[in-house]
């Protein structure tokens, strides 16, 4: 079958090393829509993201693309023990942990491992941890993803386990939107992620899509950069980890509406789509945790 769970399980995916600079974030923070709201350019909390110089802060989920930053081709699936296609594949969830703020410039070995896949059926559920190193050897971040492989499933393997985040009984402390812009995919796509899912409408109509969709990576640090200004007055040295489940796609033009809560020493929340019509309420992002240091 094209996923061998027995060679995939414990397999490591490979190291890569690699460097990033001060532009590389400023480009990161512009792609997830830092610095677009009227007044940013003169918002100290605003510009922690987008000048450069001793003020310039790093969003914690820079260290989940950093290591692909410089990419300019489609991304490649050669996982041990499985053959699937990009086509099939959905970004299922993502989390990452810093355990100092991150630095501006620097470079890194990343090691990554697959840890366990699932089996749910009609898909399987592919999930990979990640550990990023100094060239000292210090720790820096790590990082757990899944992946939803569609067409998959069937094989009679464990279906996993599924944890709920519970949101708070009462209003939100902070409910904000973000408009997506027309290019915003075309722009994040410069980030490392070329998968033509984002900017080729034949390939997206391929895939079950009426036209291309936003990265889930690209919403991913758009509901991190909203709840940080939100609640931690921009402050982005406050975060510890963020981690969040892909519930749901983002088309160009449409708006994220982001909500959160204070929750002790993590802020929990979700992201939906904002519009008029049948789209309203259409989830994006659930088991939003963002942890505070």
């Amino acid at each position: 079958m094209p996923i061998d769970p027995e060679a995939a399980i414990g397999a490591p995916v490979g190291e890569r090393s690699f460097s990033w600079t001060s532009s590389d974030v400023l480009l990161y923070h512009l792609a997830i829509g830092a610095g677009s709201r009227p007044g940013d350019h003169v918002d100290s909390a605003a510009l922690r993201w987008t000048t450069d110089g001793a003020g310039l802060q790093v969003l914690p989920s820079f260290g989940v693309v950093a290591p692909t930053f410089h990419e300019a081709d489609p991304p490649a699936l050669d996982l041990p023990g499985c053959d699937i296609g990009l086509s099939q594949v959905v970004h299922g969830s993502q989390a990452i942990t810093v355990h100092a703020p991150l630095p501006t410039s620097g470079s890194a070995t990343v090691r990554t491992t697959l840890t366990d896949v699932w089996d749910k059926g009609t898909a399987a559920v592919i999930w990979q941890e990640g550990v990023a190193t100094s060239e000292s050897g210090e720790e820096l971040w790590s990082t757990r993803s899944s992946i939803f492989v569609r067409g998959e499933g069937g094989w009679g393997g464990p279906r996993g386990s599924s944890e709920r985040v519970e949101l708070p009984d009462r209003g939100p402390d902070a409910e904000t939107a973000y408009d997506i812009t027309p290019q915003q995919a075309l722009l994040y796509r410069l980030c490392g992620d070329r998968n033509p899912l984002h900017s080729d409408p034949a390939f997206a109509e391929a895939a079950g899509f009426p036209a291309p969709i936003l990265h889930g990576l690209c919403s991913y640090g758009i509901v991190l950069r909203e709840l940080t200004t939100a609640l931690l007055g921009g402050d982005a040295t406050g975060v510890a980890g963020f981690a969040a489940r892909f519930t749901g796609v983002v088309h160009p033009g449409e708006t994220i509406r982001v909500r959160g809560w204070r929750d002790g020493d993590r802020v929990v929340g979700d992201a939906t789509v904002a519009a008029d019509g049948e789209r309203d309420g259409a989830p994006v992002l659930g088991d939003v945790v963002l942890t505070l240091r």
